[in-house]
C-alpha cells in the first residue's frame, strides 16, 4: 500500500520534506504552502500539501503532510 502521511517531517526544512515525499510517493504532485495561507478546500489523491513556516530561516513544515 502507497504511503499516505509523513508525520516523521514535521520540524524538518520544507526541501528535505518535498524530498523525502516525492522519493516516497513519485505519483503525487506536492504543493508547498505557507502556514496560514487560505487554500481550496477538497480532497484530491493525487496531491499532497507541504505547510511550512517562513518565521524562521530554515522553512520547518509546521502540520503532518498527507495525500489529498
Amino acid at each position: 500500500m502507497s504511503k499516505a502521511s509523513w508525520p516523521e517531517v514535521v520540524g524538518w526544512p520544507a526541501t528535505a520534506a518535498v524530498t523525502q515525499i516525492n522519493a516516497d510517493r513519485p505519483d503525487v504532485a506536492i504543493e508547498v504552502v505557507l502556514a496560514g495561507t487560505t487554500v481550496a478546500p477538497g480532497f484530491n489523491s493525487e496531491r499532497v500539501r507541504v505547510f511550512f513556516d517562513a518565521g524562521n530561516s530554515v522553512g520547518p513544515v509546521t502540520a503532518t503532510p498527507a495525500v489529498g
